[in-house]
């Protein structure tokens, strides 16, 4: 079993300089926390648009919400048999604070604090991830990178899904799963998964890998290493760089991959021209209707049938009301009374008490008889 001393956990957020040129703070939030024997990270980014005007706030609400309500009750989340429960708890525990949050400044509403979720906790060999919006959220093996959650993008790769939307629980996506044979695990906002990750080839490149190996210096040198590799790399490589999230679980003691042999190029991912849900929906919806018809119809069946038997019921009821329980011109032959069930007729309860008594008499004289028998030949012998 893996021991919990041996992981480390790293959380980074730097400005990106369209933010950082302007004097704008930074939207990304992230946070990890080690408490109770759970790993938690958690990041989350802000909406960019103008009408958020919170954003940066509502993300630092939703990190501080998720690493405390994983760390307080991991063992709930994880054993819960329904997912869409976990689902929308987290969701549910979240938007209460955003709109606390909102009340508290003053806000028409919580979605100027709209910001996306990634996060990750552990504990002892367990763990469990959850996504919304973009983002990457990446495992590091033994055998390689191997994608966890990829990017929510709606019609353009500028939209996305925030955990303020009135239906948030639907797209939240989760994972509950073991550690085994992980390495680490590395979670991005899309400021640094949009320059390592290839969504046109769901490829992870390899520099992932290698960002998730500086989790296992010590933390302050650690920190120090993710700042200047991202800054110089990601950050200040562009004046239009996003702000920068990044968050690591590394797990000391595990195999790592062979840096080198982890591949940065592969063949484009193929999409289906035409092949979309509402496609699928068309292709099923004759033999739903067909079902939904025989159901209906079998439905209608059963209802008769428990109609018939409640009315074939009520008679039978009705017509012991109108059976005697004497001897009748109109009942059975011989003039016996007709016996209902559960009740005896009472010519037959009178019979048994006769029998009975008879009975009852027999068994006095052959007592009588005994006793006088008993008397005679004490007599007899004793005097």
């Amino acid at each position: 079993m893996m021991l919990n001393q041996n992981i480390q956990i790293t959380n980074l957020s730097l400005t990106g300089r369209k933010h950082r040129d302007k004097g704008n703070p930074c939207e990304d939030s992230s946070l990890s926390v080690n408490q109770d024997g759970v790993y938690a990270v958690c990041l989350s980014d802000g909406a960019g648009a103008s009408q958020y005007t919170h954003a940066d706030l509502g993300s630092k609400c939703v990190v501080q919400t998720i690493c405390s309500m994983m760390v307080r009750h991991f063992d709930a989340f994880f054993f819960e048999l329904h997912e869409s429960v976990v689902r929308s708890v987290l969701v549910a525990a979240v938007q209460a604070e955003l709109a606390i949050m909102a009340d508290e400044l003053s806000l028409k509403d919580m979605d100027s604090l709209s910001a996306t979720m990634l996060f990750c906790a552990v504990k002892d060999t367990r763990m469990i991830c959850g996504h919304i919006g973009d983002g990457v959220i990446a495992r590091v093996t033994g055998s390689g990178l191997q994608p966890v959650f990829l990017p929510q993008n709606g019609e353009d790769a500028s939209s996305t899904i925030f955990m303020t939307l009135p239906d948030a629980q639907d797209y939240l996506r989760v994972l509950r799963t073991t550690i085994d044979d992980t390495h680490a695990v590395v979670l991005m906002t899309d400021g640094i998964s949009d320059m390592v990750y290839d969504g046109t080839k769901l490829l992870l490149m390899p520099v992932v890998a290698r960002l998730a190996e500086l989790g296992a210096l010590p933390k302050d040198e650690g920190e120090i290493q993710l700042t200047q590799t991202i800054r110089s790399f990601i950050v200040d490589s562009s004046p239009l760089s996003d702000d920068a999230s990044i968050g690591i679980i590394y797990i000391s003691d595990t195999t790592k991959p062979d840096l080198n042999s982890i591949p940065s190029d592969k063949a484009n991912c193929i999409r289906k021209t035409g092949d979309e849900m509402r496609t699928v929906q068309k292709e099923i919806l004759p033999r739903v209707r067909l079902a939904q018809t025989i159901i209906s119809q079998n439905n209608t069946k059963l209802k008769e049938r428990v109609t018939d038997d409640t009315v074939d019921k009520s008679t039978e009821e009705n017509n012991k009301e109108d059976i005697p329980e004497g001897p009748s011109s109109e009942g059975p032959a011989f003039g016996e009374a007709p016996i209902r069930k559960g009740k005896q007729p009472a010519d037959m309860s009178s019979s048994r008490k006769y029998f009975r008594g008879w009975w009852i008499a027999l068994f006095a004289v052959g007592l009588f008889v005994f006793l006088l028998l008993l008397a005679f030949i004490f007599y007899r012998y004793i005097f």
